[in-house]
C-alpha cells in the first residue's frame, strides 16, 4: 500500500479525549521523501523560521473546554509563541497586571455575560494587542461581543466559528506576524549545507495514547539558509549523494545524542529516536559514538534508530548483526512506514524490534474509513505480535486518535499531538510547563 507523502487534512479544533496532558510539543506528523535519508520527517504545510528578537510572544487562550485550551496551546506553542490559559476571566485581571499577551483568543459560550466580562477587563486593563473570538453561536451574537470589544477600543480580529481547522490559526498568527515565519522556497546542495553548519535538528514529541503522558522525542534535521530561511528535507535531501547523506546521519545521531543529555539535565528522561538508511548504519561507527555521548546516569532511556521497512526486508543479515551489535548500549531498532508490504512482515519477527511505525497510509482517516480502520488494526495487532510497540504516525484528527487508542496502539505523533520544533524551543516549553501548577511530572 502506498504512503501518501501529502498531510492534507484538515484539524478539527477539539482535541480528543484521550490527548496527553503534555509539559511540551507541538506539531505535524512526517511525510517522506523516496530519497529517504536520516531524519527525513515532519514537513509542516507552514514552513517555519525561528522568531528574531528576544521577546517570545505571548498569547492568552480562554476557553471553559479544556481540551480546546490545550488544542489551541499546542498550536501557539509549536509556532513560537507561550501561552496561558483560562477557564474563565475571573484571573484574567492579575495575569494582565503581570504581562499583557499580543493576542487573545477568547470563546463565547452560553454565556454571553462571561464574555463581555472578559472584554470590559482587557477594556480597563489597557490591553493594546488582538482579540480573536471563537464561538459556536449565532452570528448575531458574535456581532454583538464584537461590537462590546469595539467600542472599548480593543482590536477585534474577525470572529472564528468552531469546529475550525489549524490552518485558519496559523492564517491569523502569520497575517499579525507573531512566532515563527513562513520560510521561501528553495533548494540546497547538502553537502554546501553540512559545510557551512546550515544543519539543525526539531523534535517532534511521542506519546502515550493511554497514558496521555510525553514518552519520547523524534529528532528531524532542517536547513536554515541564510537566504531561504528554514528548509525541509525535500531541499537537500533527494538529490544528495551517498557520502552526503551518510555524513548527515552520523549528525543527527551525535546531536540526537546530545539532545537527548540536555533534556535529561531538566529532569526529562526521554527516548531519542533518529531514522537513517541502513547504509548509513553499515558505514558509520555507531557504537562509538554512542559511547562518546552517551548521558552516564543508569536510567537512561536509550535511543532508537529508525529505518524503513524495505531496507530491513532487502539487507536482512546486515540488519541483524546491526541489532545484536548495539543491543548492550540500549540502541534499538524501529520499523518505520511499516504495512507497506504485507508480503515481507513475517520475517521482522526475527528481530528484536523496539517500536513498529504504522505506516501513515494506514493511520489517517482509520477513525472514519471502513476500509483504512480494519488495515490498521490489523497492523497493530501484527506489531504486538512481534513484542513491538505499535507507533501511529501522521496523527492529524481527533476521530484517527480515538480510534488508534480503542485499537490498542500504543503510541502516537503527529500535528495533534506535536509538531517539531528547535530544540531551543523544545526545552523552553518543557520550563514553562513545569512551572505551572498543574503540569505533571514529565518521566
Amino acid at each position: 500500500m502506498a504512503a501518501n507523502p501529502k498531510l492534507t487534512g484538515a484539524m478539527p479544533a477539539r482535541a480528543p479525549s484521550a490527548e496527553p496532558d503534555l509539559a511540551g510539543g507541538i506539531g505535524r506528523a512526517p511525510a517522506r521523501s523516496p530519497a529517504r535519508g536520516p531524519a527525513v520527517g515532519p514537513v509542516p504545510s507552514t514552513k517555519t523560521e525561528r522568531s528574531i528578537g528576544a521577546r517570545t510572544p505571548l498569547c492568552f487562550v480562554i476557553d471553559t473546554d479544556a481540551s480546546i485550551r490545550h488544542f489551541l496551546s499546542l498550536i501557539l506553542q509549536g509556532s513560537g509563541i507561550d501561552t496561558e490559559e483560562f477557564a474563565d476571566g475571573y484571573t484574567l485581571r492579575d495575569a494582565l497586571a503581570r504581562r499583557m499577551p499580543d493576542v487573545v483568543f477568547l470563546d463565547i459560550g452560553l454565556e454571553v455575560a462571561d464574555a463581555a466580562e472578559c472584554i470590559g477587563t482587557l477594556g480597563t486593563s489597557g490591553y493594546r494587542g488582538q482579540v480573536q473570538l471563537t464561538s459556536t453561536r449565532g452570528l448575531g451574537v458574535l456581532a454583538q461581543v464584537k461590537s462590546i470589544g469595539e467600542q472599548q477600543h480593543l482590536h477585534m480580529l474577525p470572529v472564528l466559528s468552531k469546529p475550525f481547522e489549524t490552518s485558519v490559526i496559523m492564517k491569523v498568527l502569520q497575517d499579525l506576524k507573531l512566532g515563527q515565519r513562513p520560510a521561501l522556497a528553495g533548494r540546497v546542495d547538502l553537502g554546501e549545507a553540512l559545510a557551512k553548519g546550515w544543519i539543525e535538528f526539531w523534535y517532534q514529541p511521542k506519546i502515550d495514547l493511554r497514558k496521555k503522558q510525553l514518552v519520547g522525542v523524534e529528532a528531524f534535521a532542517r536547513a536554515r539558509h541564510p537566504v531561504h530561511g528554514v528548509l525541509m528535507p525535500e531541499a537537500f535531501v533527494p538529490a544528495a549523494s551517498d557520502t552526503n547523506l551518510v555524513a548527515l546521519s552520523e549528525l543527527a545521531l551525535t546531536e540526537a545524542m546530545k539532545a537527548s543529555l540536555n533534556f535529561a539535565k531538566l529532569g526529562v528522561n526521554l527516548r531519542m529516536a533518529v531514522n537513517m538508511p541502513v547504509n548509513a548504519l553499515k558505514k558509520l561507527s555507531v557504537v562509538e559514538i554512542v559511547q562518546a555521548y552517551r548521558p552516564r546516569f543508569d536510567k537512561w532511556p536509550g535511543l532508537l534508530i529508525d529505518v524503513t521497512e524495505e531496507q530491513i526486508v532487502n539487507d536482512f543479515e546486515l540488519t541483524r548483526d546491526i541489532v545484536e551489535r548495539l543491543e548492550h548500549l540500549n540502541v534499538k531498532l524501529a520499523i518505520d512506514d511499516f504495512g507497506r508490504d504485507y508480503s515481507s512482515v513475517m520475517r521482522l519477527s526475527e528481530l528484536p524490534l523496539a517500536e513498529i511505525k504504522l505506516d501513515r497510509s494506514l493511520v489517517m482517516g482509520c477513525g472514519t474509513d471502513t476500509v483504512s480502520a480494519p488495515l490498521c488494526k490489523a497492523a497493530i495487532d501484527l506489531a504486538h505480535s512481534f513484542g513491538s510497540i505499535a507507533v501511529g504516525v501522521g496523527i492529524e484528527r481527533a476521530s484517527d486518535a480515538l480510534a488508534l487508542v480503542s485499537m490498542g496502539c500504543d503510541y502516537g505523533q503527529g500535528f495533534l499531538l506535536g509538531q517539531p520544533m528547535p530544540e531551543d524551543r523544545f526545552i523552553a516549553l518543557l520550563r514553562q510547563r513545569a512551572a505551572r501548577p498543574q503540569a505533571r511530572r514529565l518521566a
